[in-house]
């Protein structure tokens, strides 16, 4: 949960892409280049070309520079270029993002992957890499550094995590073999102060109250409940009473279900002693 790497809600890209790629398209048109001839020269192709100004991709600084020259922007398309960094998150859970920085409690059940707050940098890593459509390369990284920031959360004793994980989770192996031991020894670690709980369900347990997809619920400063769930191409963070009841509901049962904490350390070594 809370991996997600989009470049946006899944429907709409964001406006400084639609706006910079329409920027392009018409210096374009005006200087009288073909889009064939700016891709030849950028050095792109041209369907790359086109979704670029089109704005469903983000215009790269390479096609800019060269779009700018060509076409006799005198510096004006290369103005964008501070206004294209690329998001720390997506834009889907952006809400979510400043909900979790304020929450005094988190619950997290997760399915496929150990939760963002837990990972490793390989971990994060290897994740932001594998996203399809793939991230450039400044996305991975700016990604990767607000991941990595996140995890201060962890420390901040006055406030509780638990971390319900698949086994599913822990055994798929996210980068190399010695990266994946490494994980795992640092959930051995995080799981260790008194306000982190982590919980392994075994895969043994059946059908269960979770299955129907990961979720994170969230205590707010004021003692009211959120709770946020995320797929694909999209996040929702709820704030309706009935909905996020039945959340709790839903996670109570989980947590009857899956290991307790000790058990589950013993599990997650376990797991590590046989790689």
């Amino acid at each position: 949960m809370t991996n997600g790497n989009g470049n946006g809600n899944g429907s709409e890209p964001p406006p400084t892409w639609q706006y910079c790629g329409n920027q392009m398209k018409l210096w374009r048109e005006r200087a009288g280049v073909r889009r064939e001839d700016l891709a030849k020269e950028a050095n792109y192709g041209y369907e790359a070309i086109k979704a670029m100004e089109r704005g469903v991709r983000k215009p790269q600084l390479a096609v800019l520079r060269v779009a700018d020259e060509v076409c006799g922007a005198g510096g004006l398309l290369l103005a964008a270029a501070p206004y294209l960094k690329p998001e720390r998150f997506p834009s889907y859970s952006q809400d979510f993002m400043q909900a979790e920085s304020e929450a005094v409690a988190l619950n997290s059940y997760e399915t496929q992957f150990i939760p963002g707050l837990l990972q490793t940098e390989d971990c994060a890593r290897a994740l932001l890499s594998a996203h399809c459509p793939l991230l450039d390369d400044e996305t991975v990284e700016e990604r990767l550094t607000a991941r990595m920031e996140r995890q201060a959360l962890l420390s901040k004793q006055s406030r509780s995590f638990s971390f319900v994980m698949e086994e599913a989770a822990l055994r798929r192996r996210v980068g190399a073999t010695d990266q994946h031991r490494d994980q795992l020894i640092h959930l051995l670690k995080a799981g260790k102060p008194r306000h982190v709980f982590l919980q392994v369900m075994p895969a043994d347990r059946g059908a269960h109250a979770g299955l129907r997809g990961p979720f994170v619920l969230l205590e707010t400063p004021g003692h009211e409940y959120l709770a946020y769930e995320e797929g694909q191409e999209v996040g929702v963070l709820y704030a309706d009473s009935e909905k996020v009841s039945n959340f709790i509901r839903r996670h109570a049962m989980i947590l009857q279900q899956a290991l307790s904490p000790e058990e589950s350390m013993r599990f997650i070594e376990k797991l590590a002693e046989e790689l």
